[in-house]
């Protein structure tokens, strides 16, 4: 069985450890746990790993966040994978800080991401795993928030929290979808 897991960001020295690339940031520390590496393929970083008999095609677009969905439809269709096994990783505003949300499907809650890849695929009913980045911010600077690095607080509790993701990842293959938000999404 094949997954896609998506992680979503913007490519770029200049957005490295932003709290709008979690979602790199996370297969960053799937695939160093799992001793893989990335490649430069069509639209991303690829890098495929195997575990308990399923393979994860890790997908990192290189197409930016507001063009996300061209990137997931393609290696959607390369791999023949279907919706009911994509997860895609991405930063919530409307958490706090390193809540970890996993939902079926939704709305794509005002994510520039989400809302792209909506449109392409023509329909919500993917997963997606939420990781909260705090609305922590003045008036008028959503954007220097979501584009800001990890304070030093933040960045004390990235490590714990991104390895509770990489459990959810593995779990969404294992158990599904529904069992593994039971199991998590109180955590």
């Amino acid at each position: 069985m094949k997954y896609l897991i998506v992680g979503l960001g913007n490519i770029g020295e200049e957005y490295q450890n932003t709290r709008h690339n979690i979602g790199f940031k996370i297969l960053d520390a799937l695939a160093g746990a799992s001793n893989i590496s990335f490649s430069d393929k069509r639209y991303g970083a690829v890098a495929e790993m195997k575990h308990a008999g399923r393979t994860f095609i890790l997908l990192k677009p290189s197409t930016f966040m507001n063009l996300s969905g061209k990137a997931v439809q393609y290696w959607m269709q390369k791999e023949k994978i279907p919706i009911d096994k994509v997860l895609i990783l991405v930063d919530d505003l409307a958490l706090p800080v390193g809540k970890i949300r996993l939902r079926a499907k939704g709305s794509d809650a005002g994510h520039n991401g989400l809302k792209n890849i909506n449109q392409v695929l023509g329909r919500q009913d993917y997963a997606r795993l939420r990781f909260g980045i705090g609305d922590d911010f003045p008036q008028g600077y959503q954007i220097d928030h979501v584009l800001g690095k990890w304070s030093r607080e933040e960045e004390k509790i990235l490590p714990e929290r991104i390895d509770l993701c990489i459990d959810i990842v593995k779990a969404f293959a294992m158990i599904g979808v529904h069992r593994t938000m039971s199991q998590f999404n109180s955590k």
